[in-house]
């Protein structure tokens, strides 16, 4: 009897009741300024040449630091700052036409994972906090330890306390987050969900138990 109400206690509790499949997508896009900042290779950059479309978009930097842009090429952004590509910019553009108005935002790319209502692949302003950009992923899940969320690079995780107030309102930059980094959302050591499952468990026990009294 002890060997069946455990195998029913583990098949209920293994029950994928807060499984997730993490689909990473691109996202939103939200924008603002940062022309002392350097770039960093997987940084977006989203250029705007008023009155030009053409000449306008989202330029993703490559690995080598390169970015491709509409007939000047290949642009090297590598270590420099978000002002100097401007300059190089204006430079190429005044070869078609006169007294162009250029405008050079940097974005990161971040992934968001974990308990959060939409997980994927974002293109953030680097000045939002952690929090401001686990909101564009739909806010956490009930599910989730907001106190405890971690950026992952390369294998080395950092956790993020944000019990302490001062760096939960630092931006994406002022804590060292950058392009390609995860931010992961992780799950509660006993979330509310997990009574449900708690009482599921108990009442499948109870049942077991009440058809073995009964056969004996």
């Amino acid at each position: 009897m002890r060997t069946a109400l455990s195998t029913a206690l583990l098949f209920v509790l293994a029950t994928p009741a807060s499984a997730q499949i993490i689909n990473l997508q691109s996202r939103e896009v939200v924008t603002s300024g940062g022309s002392s900042y350097s770039i960093q290779p997987g940084d977006v950059l989203r250029i705007d040449v008023w009155e030009r479309e053409e000449y306008s978009g989202l330029f993703q930097v490559n690995d080598e630091g390169f970015i491709f842009y509409p007939v000047l090429g290949e642009i090297d952004t590598k270590g420099i700052t978000v002002g100097a590509v401007r300059d190089t910019l204006l430079r190429g553009l005044e070869q078609l036409f006169t007294r162009p108005f250029v405008s050079v935002t940097p974005l990161f790319r971040v992934s968001v994972v974990g308990f959060v209502v939409r997980p994927g692949l974002y293109t953030v302003d680097p000045t939002l906090s952690i929090l401001d950009v686990v909101s564009l992923a739909g806010g956490a899940r009930s599910a989730a330890n907001t106190n405890k969320i971690r950026v992952l690079r390369t294998g080395e995780a950092q956790e993020i306390n944000f019990e302490n107030e001062a760096i939960a309102g630092r931006s994406l930059r002022e804590i060292g987050v950058r392009s390609g980094d995860d931010i992961i959302v992780p799950r509660k050591f006993f979330a509310r969900e997990d009574w449900g499952i708690l009482l599921q468990a108990m009442t499948v026990i109870l049942s077991i138990a009440i058809f073995i009294n009964t056969t004996n």
